[in-house]
């Protein structure tokens, strides 16, 4: 019996020698450099050159937009913030309007009698936090009124492209026809062609002024188009897909995640909703919160964990998509 299965392994040993010596070596080398991340050779006699180059070019390409995009990442000025949100003013009324707003809170404190601590825990967030608060949700709802539009602008310039027309023209039909903030974006693409500015310059200033994931998409597959070449139309027809997909994905997210941001509302929203109640019911009961050093502490406090656990829930609850 040992005799036999020492046979039966021997032979099959032979027959997985032979099969891998004189097996198809075209299928053999594929696998190998798929697994050494080389350009696969389809046959022995020929050879791709230029798709290798291509990709090369692609990967060159990809690279260097991630570098620009961590760098503009890292310098976010005042103004480009109020260029975010669509505001056109200048960084030194953002302050003034600051500090307009930190000298309404600390009206309100010293006409109320708050201590110096109080006064000083409620300016400060006025002043600074709720500036930024706003700037950043005026960014989030006009990239959101973008995005909304912006599949149905690449719509526009496939099917512009699809009839013979170019792409400049493709471009000028969306900053005519797409609603703001979408037709402004591109209003302001086609003026830096006109005046001689690249199509790869113009797209980074697009991004710079909307910096979202479907700008970033588009800058890539026409600068991608524009240097390697290939056909328009369908990667930009995929490229609208991807976005409506990304749209719906957001719908599900939010319906899913609609419970747990109900719940956190609700919890962070009962202590101050408490307060007030025994504010108005008993004042001098609450009162000496505002009044006593000690009280003032325990105020502080309560708004510091109020707050991390506001941003820890709020973490939790946001999905990256």
């Amino acid at each position: 019996m040992i005799l036999v299965l020492t046979v039966m392994l021997a032979v099959l040993a032979l027959g997985a020698a032979g099969l891998a010596l004189t097996g198809n070596s075209g299928a053999s080398r594929k696998r190998l450099a798929s697994v050494s991340g080389a350009p696969a050779i389809v046959s022995a006699g020929r050879s791709s050159p230029d798709s290798a180059q291509r990709r090369k070019n692609v990967t060159a390409l990809l690279k260097d937009l991630e570098k620009q995009q961590a760098e503009q990442k890292k310098r976010v000025t005042l103004r480009r913030r109020l260029e975010w949100a669509g505001l056109d003013i200048e960084p030194k009324s953002y302050w003034m309007g600051s500090a307009a707003a930190a000298l309404v809170a600390i009206g309100i404190c010293v006409f109320t009698r708050q201590s110096l601590i109080a006064t000083a825990l409620v300016a400060l967030p006025v002043g600074l936090g709720l500036p930024r608060w706003i700037l950043s949700f005026l960014k989030g709802r006009r990239e959101k009124a973008f995005t909304a539009e912006f599949a149905n602008a690449i719509d526009v310039i496939v099917r512009s492209v699809k009839s013979g027309l170019p792409t400049n023209e493709a471009l000028k039909i969306v900053a005519r026809e797409i609603p703001d903030p979408v037709g402004s974006e591109f209003n302001k693409l086609n003026e830096g062609l006109k005046v001689g500015v690249t199509l790869e310059q113009s797209l980074k200033k697009m991004f710079d002024n909307m910096p979202t994931a479907e700008v970033s998409f588009f800058g890539i597959v026409m600068t991608i188009q524009q240097k390697s070449g290939g056909n328009l139309s369908e990667a930009l027809s995929n490229l609208a897909f991807v976005l409506r997909d990304r749209k719906r994905l957001q719908g599900k997210i939010r319906a899913m995640s609609s419970e747990a941001k109900a719940s956190a509302m609700i919890i962070g929203s009962l202590p101050p909703v408490v307060m007030g109640l025994v504010y108005m019911t008993a004042p001098q009961y609450i009162a000496l919160l505002f009044t006593e050093r000690m009280g003032n502490m325990m105020l502080a406090g309560c708004v510091i964990w109020m707050t991390i656990g506001s941003l820890v829930m709020r973490k939790m609850i946001s999905f990256k998509h």
